[in-house]
């Protein structure tokens, strides 16, 4: 005997999508997106501008000195610090690295007794280049931590990309990474191959180890990130680490944009580095350029 089922009621059909409905659903989907998107961005954002800007970020070293009239000079020393290039034979960096007795107690105090201050040497030192060139303070902040330097053998640096500006402000919270020398010499041998460490670790001539290493071409800058804490005017706060030696480095968004200049930390807080807003140098490029096109000698015409 055969037994016959009955068929199943058929599924109801599922109620259709509210066109509202659908488009939110597309909406989230496309900002998901464009978060994972920037989180990629970010990450990739470090290796990016070491990549693509290491060799315009040079280390600059310096040899100063303040004397009194007649006298040997009462104190003499030595700085290290960053730079990078803004133009065509242009670095910009801190004043503080530019003219280094800017801001130094000590230097101050000998200056109000009339002593007078001098640079006795200042150099810069950029990635794959195994002499350093000699560099010279062209515009100064009036104001602030900044200024703008004239590399004297500009087509040994010709071929270097200037760094992009941000022209946009930046917010709190947006990620930021720093590129300098912390620690100057000690900071590059200590990441050096065994032999130059071993060579170079306890030599206390710093102009002349990182001849060396320029010779061997082992000037690299370091990058370390963080997060844009707060903005307040020029001023901004991050908490990306660094040390003596990073001052005038440029700081990153996540863009591969500078958005500033590292001046500063705070002993004791790690979320105290400072830097100056980029929209501060804008003006002092200018400025340098300007003097640069107003001291070269118009082209001599050869008789007809």
């Amino acid at each position: 005997m055969a037994h016959y089922y009955t068929p199943p009621e058929p599924l109801p059909l599922p109620a259709p999508v509210h066109p509202l409905l659908a488009n939110d659903r597309q909406d989230e989907l496309n900002q998901l997106t464009r978060d994972v998107d920037e989180l990629k961005q970010e990450q990739a954002m470090p290796a990016l501008v070491l990549n693509r800007y290491r060799n315009s970020i040079c280390y600059i070293y310096g040899v100063y000195h303040v004397s009194m009239p007649g006298r040997r000079p009462s104190l003499r020393a030595r700085i290290s610090g960053t730079g990078f290039v803004v133009a065509e034979g242009l670095l910009a960096t801190n004043r503080h690295v530019a003219e280094p007795w800017y801001g130094d107690a000590e230097s101050d105090v000998l200056i109000s007794k009339g002593g007078k201050p001098e640079l006795e040497k200042l150099v810069a030192f950029f990635p794959g280049f195994p002499l350093p060139v000699d560099i010279t303070p062209l515009v100064l902040s009036a104001n602030g931590d900044l200024a703008v330097l004239h590399v004297e053998n500009s087509q040994a640096i010709s071929r270097l990309r200037p760094l992009p500006l941000a022209e946009r402000a930046s917010n709190p919270g947006e990620l930021v990474a720093v590129v300098g020398y912390p620690m100057g010499v000690l900071g590059m041998v200590a990441k050096s191959p065994p032999a130059v460490y071993e060579r170079l670790a306890y030599r206390r001539d710093d102009i002349g180890a990182a001849n060396e290493l320029a010779a061997l071409s082992l000037i690299r800058p370091s990058a370390t990130c963080g997060h844009l804490g707060d903005v307040v005017g020029d001023k901004l706060i991050y908490d990306a680490p660094t040390a003596h030696g990073g001052s005038g480095g440029p700081v990153f968004n996540s863009q591969g944009q500078v958005i500033g200049i590292n001046e500063a930390y705070i002993d004791g807080f790690s979320g105290g580095t400072l830097g100056v807003s980029v929209q501060a140098l804008r003006p002092l490029i200018v400025a340098a350029q300007k003097r640069i096109i107003a001291s070269t000698p118009p082209p001599v015409k050869e008789p007809e």
